[in-house]
């Protein structure tokens, strides 16, 4: 008994030095899960609780490992059901930039928080280290995991960003030159939706609704060509992606509206629907270039100046 109790200690002593998947290994339950991991970044940070930390950054090493819940991405080669690796990085950055702390504690439990947000995340393993503060690493691991009567939070929250719908009609005609300046000079988070070039009837089966957004997305790459400061996107996570970094984007909504589990009632028939129904799904405001009349909820941009943003935003 006794030497069962020093092999656990010693098992325990090893698991705690070896790589977060070992003991992510370890200490599952049941079926293995599959996981997603961030080995070796390295930031410069100021963190510490001494005088002597203050005033100055030191490198903090990070390795994060988040078990997954089960999914069929790889069936479907689908990047919007799986976690992306910036879901961790993100954590990270964010929670550096919130505020100084003493503790590697503090921050790791932040960070694990922050991941576990995600509900397709499980547990959160993640180890912080201090390389400057002595000869060798000086750190801190957790694992964290959501409770089973936890709420689930959701995975993706509003954005600040801006939705535009650009019709064929404004962006073909005169001033189009100024609108698609003014949209790729925008300074904030901004998403571009088209209509298709030429008119679209409505959609009479899933062939016809696939055509018609496949013209939407060719308008998208067209503009593209025309408008180098914003890129096309056509995922949920390629969207969010160039959203949490401020970058402005072009929608090419085939794989979005196709895979949506609440398809917008709309098709390429009515784009400025697409576009309403975009701007739902990110919790964005909708606006309308050009004249004529907003539909309800949404704005009129009659001139690309109509697009600086306001001194409160």
């Amino acid at each position: 008994m006794r030497g069962s109790a020093v092999g656990d200690t010693l098992s325990e002593t090893a698991l705690a030095f070896a790589p977060p998947e070992a003991r992510a290994r370890a200490t599952a339950a049941g079926q293995p899960c599959d996981r997603i991991s961030v080995r070796d970044d390295v930031r410069a940070v100021e963190i510490g609780a001494f005088g002597a930390e203050r005033g100055v950054t030191q490198r903090l090493r990070f390795n994060v490992v988040l078990e997954v819940a089960p999914h069929d991405a790889a069936a479907g080669d689908d990047v919007d059901r799986v976690i992306s690796y910036d879901t961790i990085t993100d954590a990270i950055t964010a929670e550096l930039a919130r505020e100084r702390l003493n503790l590697l504690e503090t921050l790791a439990e932040r960070i694990a928080d922050r991941c576990l947000a995600d509900p397709r995340a499980l547990r959160a393993f993640v180890r912080v280290e201090k390389l400057d503060r002595g000869s060798g690493a000086l750190g801190v691991e957790i694992v964290r995991a959501r409770a089973a009567a936890e709420p689930v939070a959701e995975a993706r929250a509003a954005t600040a960003a801006r939705v535009v719908y650009l019709p064929p009609e404004v962006m073909g005609g005169p001033e189009g030159p100024d609108w698609i300046a003014a949209l790729g000079a925008h300074p904030g988070p901004l998403v571009l939706c088209l209509g298709p070039a030429l008119p679209e009837p409505a959609a009479t089966s899933e062939a016809g609704l696939r055509a018609g957004l496949l013209s939407i997305d060719q308008a998208a790459w067209r503009l593209a060509e025309r408008a180098p400061g914003l890129a096309v996107v056509g995922s949920r996570t390629e969207l969010d992606w160039a959203l949490a970094r401020g970058k402005g984007a072009i929608w090419a909504p085939v794989k979005m509206v196709l895979d949506a589990r609440a398809r917008p009632g709309a098709d390429a028939s009515a784009p400025e629907r697409l576009a309403a129904w975009l701007a739902a799904e990110l919790g964005a405001p909708l606006a309308l270039a050009g004249d004529g009349p907003a539909a309800e909820g949404a704005i009129r941009l009659r001139h690309p100046a109509d697009l600086a943003p306001s001194p409160s935003s």
